[in-house]
């Protein structure tokens, strides 16, 4: 067997990050999530942005919904994935109305209603991504089901991976079909990605 399987290291890195994680209080999450909130806030492309897909942050992810919240009110188009059982990927679907146009997901995660009409996916101007590590060559690890890489494989728009600073390391493990994103915010550092030659 390979000394660097892929899948082992992925494994071993999401079970260390996500202990680190569960290390930080509410209040230190709550206190983080806002500072990236501020930071993101500052950006060009956040200022720039009319259509936001953003993601309904679970308990030890980075809690974005504050911003969400203030784009509706500023006539920002906001967006959220929805899990469709019948496909078994995401789609994307705007939400205008809080809370009327959410429901509770397959998998326990705030969507939009079954009522709420989806977006082309070349209108999006901005990309909000969760997931359990990430390093400053744009490259994410997820839960490890590859749905949301399914779902950003289809996306046109600038991808940003959100998180705290315990989950940003040195190099994630990649396998063929993990995407790389565009930049990286975490409440202490803006990161945009330097295009390179695939790893």
């Amino acid at each position: 067997m390979s000394a660097s399987d892929p899948r082992t290291e992925k494994s071993e890195l999401r079970a260390r990050i996500r202990a680190s994680v569960r290390q930080m209080t509410a209040t230190e999450r709550a206190a983080a999530s806002l500072q990236a909130c501020a930071l993101l806030a500052r950006q060009e492309i956040w200022g720039k942005a009319k259509t936001i897909l953003f993601y309904a942050p679970l308990g030890e992810e980075l809690d974005v919904w504050p911003l969400l919240v203030e784009s509706l009110a500023a006539g920002k188009t906001v967006a959220l994935p929805r899990f469709e059982a019948a496909t078994g990927a995401y789609s994307v679907c705007q939400v205008a109305r809080l809370p009327r146009d959410l429901q509770t997901g397959r998998f326990g995660v705030r969507e939009p209603a079954e009522s709420c009409p989806a977006i082309a996916l070349n209108r999006l101007d901005l990309i909000l991504v969760p997931g359990v590590a990430f390093d400053l060559d744009g490259r994410r690890l997820g839960r490890g089901k590859g749905y949301y890489d399914q779902l950003l494989a289809t996306l046109h728009g600038p991808t940003c991976g959100v998180a705290f600073d315990q989950q940003l390391v040195s190099r994630i493990p990649v396998e063929p079909h993990d995407v790389t994103l565009q930049c990286i915010l975490t409440p202490s550092r803006w990161h945009q990605v330097v295009a390179r030659a695939r790893f």
